[in-house]
């Protein structure tokens, strides 16, 4: 399997580090083979909400602008992309195919090759505008996920919210995880 990992420009920073922390490590012992790029201002969020040195997870990172990433390409076979997390703006520009950066044109490719793309919107309240993009690309053959962590598994800790939603990104990605206790129905 072949992940693209994309951070945008949205508050949420720390989904992205639990996703990179699951996919350098128990996803690279799944075999996941991952490849990272930031929108220009996925970057910055990620400074300011984070403050680690994503090369960290030695994940190969590619530049927003890089179009000679292999994941820029249909015939590069990747499996799937995840945008973690997706900003209003990132959503518009893959709505409407408008591949302005890396992020944009992977999510181009995703949808193209029929492959799996998962928008992990961040973003409140939804606007009509954001809400007729959402129908775009869902249409398109996306799936739009927004980052609602669940309660039922009874989260601790921050951490143990941040997983409840990052779990489902990888589900939907067909990523074998155990990052949040599954529910098992309530007894009558």
């Amino acid at each position: 399997m072949k992940l693209v990992l994309a951070i945008s420009g949205a508050s949420g920073a720390p989904y992205a580090q639990r996703m990179l922390e699951f996919l350098s490590g128990p996803g690279r012992e799944q075999g996941i083979e991952t490849h990272v790029v930031f929108s220009k201002t996925g970057r910055l969020v990620w400074q300011h909400e984070v403050g680690t040195d994503p090369a960290d997870y030695d994940l190969p990172i590619w530049g927003a602008l890089d179009m000679t990433a292999p994941f820029a390409s249909g015939s590069a076979r990747f499996t799937g992309m995840a945008v973690v997390p997706c900003s209003a703006g990132s959503l518009s520009r893959i709505a409407h195919g408008s591949s302005m950066d890396l992020v944009g044109r992977a999510a181009d490719v995703m949808l193209k090759e029929r492959r799996r793309l998962v928008l992990c919107l961040r973003e409140a309240p939804y606007s009509m505008v954001h809400l007729r993009n959402m129908q775009a690309v869902t249409e398109a053959g996306a799936l739009v996920m927004p980052a609602s962590p669940n309660f039922y598994s009874g989260p601790q800790t921050v951490s143990d919210l941040l997983d409840t939603v990052v779990g489902r990104v990888l589900d939907q990605l067909g990523v074998d995880n155990d990052l949040v206790r599954r529910w098992q129905g309530m007894k009558p």
